[in-house]
């Protein structure tokens, strides 16, 4: 506490506005979007009331309380390209995006995915891995893939295991497969 009775944090969230956050609907389940005044900060699927307060709980990390804003014009541009991908009418985001939520070498990895790895293609973990300087470092790859923080828009579904395994997916396996599907790597599922 400071003299004048509140924490740093407490002042620091007094100075700085927090982020906004909706949930929104897709082809794939509620999605929670989050926005700071740097850019999209968080993607978080299946954004159930469970998951929403977790999620926003997480967002509440950044330093400032997280508003729920639906119709805040820093929501408004990747709602309407997410809309816009899952129509099939947008292959590719052009978003300020807000890395504040990862670091270190899973921000790299994500960087180069968002940046090197095009709509209807995939990549292996270790191809991945050897882009970024680490080619011994497919689990991590793994790993960063997992602590994504704005899936879909950084495009972990679009890496893939070596022998042509879908790999794993914090969404869920499906939602990998319907994206893929979207993107014409899969054919779309029969049911």
């Amino acid at each position: 506490m400071n003299a004048t009775g509140h924490t740093q944090q407490e002042q620091q969230r007094a100075g700085r506005p927090g982020p906004v956050w909706a949930v929104v609907a897709s082809d794939i389940g509620p999605l929670l979007l989050a926005a700071t005044g740097t850019g999209l900060v968080n993607v978080v699927f299946h954004a159930t009331d469970d998951v929403r307060d977790k999620a926003v709980e997480r967002l509440d990390r950044l330093g400032a309380e997280p508003v729920e804003a639906p119709a805040s014009p820093l929501l408004a541009e990747p709602i309407r390209q997410l809309t816009a991908y899952f129509a099939g009418r947008r292959r590719d985001f052009e978003l300020p995006l807000d890395w504040s939520l990862i670091s270190g070498f899973n921000r790299q990895v994500l960087r180069e995915l968002a940046t090197g790895v095009p709509y209807g293609a995939v990549v292996g973990y270790g191809d991945l891995a050897r882009r970024v300087g680490q080619p011994g470092a497919a689990q991590a790859v793994g790993v960063a893939m997992g602590s994504n923080p704005l899936p879909v828009v950084v495009p972990c579904h679009r890496v893939v295991e070596s022998d042509g395994g879908i790999g794993g997916f914090g969404g869920g396996l499906e939602t990998k497969r319907k994206l893929l599907a979207l993107e014409g790597v899969l054919p779309e599922p029969l049911f």
